[in-house]
């Protein structure tokens, strides 16, 4: 009996045993009331969640990256010719984040941003540029050491009348910087040397892709060998094989729906642990998110298109057990949450939602 009760007991603490993680969220502060970056403790069993801490008056931190020791975090702050970036001090366990400084962006409107060890690195959208801020011993930021001007258009003539870098993105064996130039349909491939300085980047290729299809996000598949790159403007998804440093082609496809005439605003992507299936946010007229099944020659077919309840879903984000997958809708204000069947890769609403100002980013922190 008394081996039972031990037992019986043991069973009930596992059980409700939580899964507390922290969800680090970026918002735009000048549409509604914002003050930048929240963070809220998270329950991955019962979706419940509390804010724990915000910043305070943070200008557009729209995109961040949290460091490898989970002790700082990078934010951009997008405001035209104005635009900075900034470095707080992360406490995982309170949640607070610190500002420690903010240094010139060398680019307006930067809209992504990556960091390691040694550097932060932003693309600059409306600037075209790309940065290169060193690390402090202290983790806040030296000003740039490297800026990368980059010239091009495409036909879109609106979107595309000049060079608009959209993303950066290490390689997985942290060789090359990869950059997404939505203005002129480019991949940039550089060599990194992270102790490099003025040379931290070297440009090794140039990847041109479909005219006026405006590459926005891209993601590598877990082995490394396969590139997933969304197209903003046309809402392409081209597939790309990594294979010794070099990219090549494989396959086109859509996110678009079935006989749209409407706008596209292809915005996220990101795949499964498991690189079974890849997941890709449609804003426009669209306002999907799309489930694609990855096959062994890393080929993608569409297995389900949902609405994402909301508009303008931009970023969005796998939970830690890829159970679930939260959506940011930044023009109606809420993260919209999906339960995730991890065996054939289908979504379904939860009906859950967390209502915040203009959530565009969305990261995940465990709290040990």
């Amino acid at each position: 009996m008394k081996q039972f009760t031990i037992i019986s007991l043991f069973l009930f603490m596992a059980s409700t045993a939580q899964e507390h993680y922290n969800l680090i969220v970026g918002t735009y502060t000048n549409a509604c009331f914002s003050e930048g970056i929240y963070v809220y403790d998270f329950n991955l069993q019962t979706l419940e969640y509390q804010l724990k801490s915000h910043t305070d008056k943070v200008m557009n931190p729209s995109y961040f990256t949290l460091d490898s020791e989970k002790e700082h975090l990078y934010s951009v702050n997008e405001n035209g010719n104005e635009s900075t970036l900034s470095a707080f001090r992360y406490d995982p366990q309170t949640g607070l984040l610190n500002l420690m400084n903010k240094v010139d962006s060398k680019g307006a409107d930067p809209c992504y941003i990556i960091n390691d060890d040694k550097n932060v690195i932003s693309a600059n959208y409306t600037g075209g540029t790309i940065s290169v801020f060193p690390k402090k011993p202290d983790g806040s930021l030296a000003d740039a050491v490297q800026v990368i001007e980059h010239k091009g258009s495409g036909p879109n003539e609106k979107r595309q009348e000049a060079s608009h870098l959209h993303m950066v993105y290490f390689s997985p064996d942290h060789q090359y910087v990869f950059a997404n130039d939505l203005g002129s349909d480019k991949i940039y491939i550089y060599h990194y040397h992270a102790n490099g300085g003025t040379q931290t980047l070297l440009l090794k290729d140039e990847i041109n892709l479909k005219k006026g299809s405006g590459p926005r996000h891209l993601v590598f598949s877990p082995k490394g060998n396969f590139v997933y790159v969304l197209q903003e403007l046309d809402g392409t998804l081209s597939v790309l094989e990594w294979k010794k440093n070099q990219l090549h082609l494989i396959q086109e496809t859509t996110v678009a729906p079935n006989l749209f005439n409407g706008i596209n605003g292809a915005a996220d992507i990101h795949m499964s642990q498991d690189g079974k299936f890849l997941y890709v946010t449609n804003r426009g007229d669209a306002n999907t998110i799309s489930v694609f099944k990855v096959s062994g020659n890393g080929t993608l077919n569409m297995i389900q298109q949902i609405s994402t309840q909301g508009s303008a879903p931009r970023n969005f984000t796998l939970s830690p057990d890829d159970a679930y997958v939260l959506v940011a809708n930044q023009n109606t204000n809420n993260i919209v949450i999906y339960s995730r069947n991890t065996k054939n890769g289908t979504l379904t609403d939860t009906g859950k939602r967390i209502d915040l100002c203009q959530p565009v980013c969305l990261v995940f922190d465990k709290v040990e």
